[in-house]
C-alpha cells in the first residue's frame, strides 16, 4: 500500500502543481487586463461625465503637504539660512524650554554647556552651545541636526515635530543669548531697572 501511494503521489503531484500555477497565473492575466478609468477621461459612470470625483475642499494630495522649505528643512533654494518661519513669541519660547528640558537637556545641560546629566554619567559630551561656531551656526542648521541627527546624536524627527524643533531653536538662541550678552543687548528700560538694584 506505502509503494502504490507513493507511485500515485509521483504521477499527480507534478500535475497538482502545474494546475494550480496555471490557475494563479490565468487569475493575474483577468486582474491585470481589466477595465479602468484614466485621470480626466470621460465617463458614463458619473453624471457630470468625470471618471473621478473632484477633491473635497481642504484636501492635500500626497507630497504636498510639505511646500514650505524653510519651515520642513531649514533652508532657502537648497541653502541652510538664519530665519525663522514664524515670528518667535513667548509661547513660542515656552513651548521651547518645555521641550528642550525633555529632549535635549539630559545631553546639553540646562544652560547648553555641555553637562547634562547624561555626560556626568560618562558619556560623550556634546559641544557648549555658546562657543562661537555654535552661537554663529545659522537656525536652519540646528533644525538639520535635530532632524538627521550629528555624530553620536540620533535623529529625533520621529520625535520632535517641526514646530516643536523651530522652538527649541528659538529657545536655544535665548539660552546663547542669556550666557553672552552685553548691557548694550537689554532694552533701554530694562537697563534702567537693572542698573537701579545694583
Amino acid at each position: 500500500m506505502h509503494l502504490m501511494f507513493k507511485f500515485l503521489a509521483s504521477i499527480y503531484a507534478p500535475a497538482l502543481f502545474i494546475g494550480i500555477g496555471l490557475s494563479i497565473v490565468g487569475c493575474a492575466q483577468v486582474m491585470a487586463y481589466e477595465g479602468k478609468e484614466e485621470p480626466f477621461q470621460e465617463s458614463a459612470f458619473f453624471e457630470d461625465g468625470r471618471s473621478a470625483r473632484p477633491l473635497e475642499p481642504g484636501t492635500v494630495a500626497r507630497g504636498q503637504m510639505q511646500e514650505d522649505e524653510l519651515f520642513y528643512t531649514g533652508q532657502v533654494a537648497g541653502e541652510v539660512v538664519d530665519l525663522f518661519p514664524a515670528p518667535v513669541t513667548r509661547e513660542i519660547l515656552e513651548r521651547g524650554q518645555e521641550r528642550y528640558n525633555i529632549f535635549c537637556s539630559p545631553c546639553h545641560g540646562q544652560v547648553g554647556d555641555g553637562q547634562g546629566m547624561i555626560v556626568q554619567r560618562g558619556f560623550k559630551q556634546p559641544p557648549s552651545f555658546h562657543i562661537d561656531r555654535l552661537r554663529e551656526a545659522p537656525a536652519g542648521y540646528y533644525f538639520d541636526v535635530i532632524t538627521q541627527g550629528f555624530g553620536v546624536m540620533a535623529s529625533y524627527a520621529s520625535r520632535v515635530p517641526p514646530e516643536d524643533r523651530w522652538a527649541i531653536i528659538a529657545y536655544v538662541r535665548a539660552l546663547q543669548l542669556s550666557q553672552n550678552a552685553t548691557p548694550a543687548d537689554a532694552p533701554a528700560g530694562e537697563l534702567d531697572k537693572l542698573q537701579e538694584t545694583e
